[in-house]
């Protein structure tokens, strides 16, 4: 069973590569929030909808002090093609080997098509300006799923 960050825990670090090649440390965001989602695969419908909601709630999301991380299994050369295609302004990072989603309990069983399956968790963690972890949701849904999000953290829902 995949062990789940609750809230108050402290974040597990991690630095990863971004859809450039960067590298992106959680730490080198400290002090202020973060909101690190993760995602089973970039260009798919689902994922698509959410990377896009979350791009489109960039900047009311920015005015608030959050910042947006998304996290895949993806390479970089493939979240590069997705920013792309889809005008995506969120940061997009890759976690090929999928550890940082494994220590996040982004990574697991699951049921997909009511079988049990290993894979990624549709999951998303708020991590305050302190390191500790405010939210954590999991098994969330692709649609609807940001303005969701902004409720529960009290932000209008525009």
């Amino acid at each position: 069973m995949t062990t789940r960050l609750q809230p108050g825990d402290t974040a597990p670090d991690f630095t990863l590569p971004d859809d450039t090649g960067q590298e992106v440390s959680l730490s080198s965001l400290r002090g202020g929030k973060v909101i690190v989602y993760f995602y089973p695969a970039a260009m798919t419908p689902g994922c698509t909808k959410q990377a896009t909601d979350f791009s489109g709630a960039l900047d009311d999301l920015q005015a608030e002090g959050y910042t947006v991380v998304g996290i895949s299994p993806d390479k970089p050369e493939k979240l590069a093609k997705f920013r792309e295609r889809d005008g995506l302004t969120i940061t997009l990072l890759s976690d090929v080997d999928r550890s940082v989603m494994t220590a996040w309990g982004a990574f697991g069983e699951k049921k997909l098509y009511g079988k049990v399956v290993e894979g990624v968790i549709r999951s998303t963690v708020v991590v305050g300006e302190d390191g500790a972890v405010e939210v954590a949701q999991y098994n969330v849904k692709a649609t609807g799923h940001v303005a969701k999000l902004r409720r529960d953290l009290g932000l209008d829902a525009a």
